[in-house]
């Protein structure tokens, strides 16, 4: 199981991003607009950090409504931690777990963004390969 299998799952669904230079209050309404809680930094096509929901509390507990007008790139977390399409969803869910953020962008061998999974798409994805293993050995057993 990758995560290749869950962004083919997903089909072709637009991965919404951000420039570093864009203003919180921009970042914010689109987080809004999308009903998504995180996006991917990029910087020249590649991924420089994620700024999420967490961001905008930590940002506007520091600063205020002055929060509003800073860049992306000053409030953002980074380094961003990143990870392959071929990378296995139990690795994944086991990264996410250990530095404790909900939020992954998939890049390819260049760097270059190809996908961005929550820690739902993976759960998610996990729970449904457990339940259709338990359906097959159920009726496995019924049939022997």
């Amino acid at each position: 199981m990758t995560i290749a299998a869950i962004l083919r799952n997903r089909g072709g669904q637009e991965v919404v991003s951000i420039g570093r230079d864009s203003q919180v209050a921009d970042a914010i309404r689109l987080l809004a607009e999308r009903r998504i809680g995180a996006l991917p930094v990029l910087d020249g096509g590649r991924v420089v950090g994620v700024f999420s929901e967490r961001d905008v509390v930590y940002c506007l507990a520091a600063k205020g409504a002055d929060a509003l007008a800073l860049a992306v790139g000053e409030v953002m977390t980074s380094p961003a931690q990143t990870v392959t399409p071929d990378q296995s969803v139990l690795g994944a869910l086991s990264l996410m777990t250990r530095r404790r953020f909900r939020h992954l962008p998939v890049v390819d061998s260049a760097e270059s963004l190809v996908g961005f999974v929550s820690i739902g798409d993976l759960v998610k994805f996990r729970i449904e390969k457990i339940e259709a293993e338990a359906a097959a050995m159920r009726d496995y057993i019924q049939t022997a």
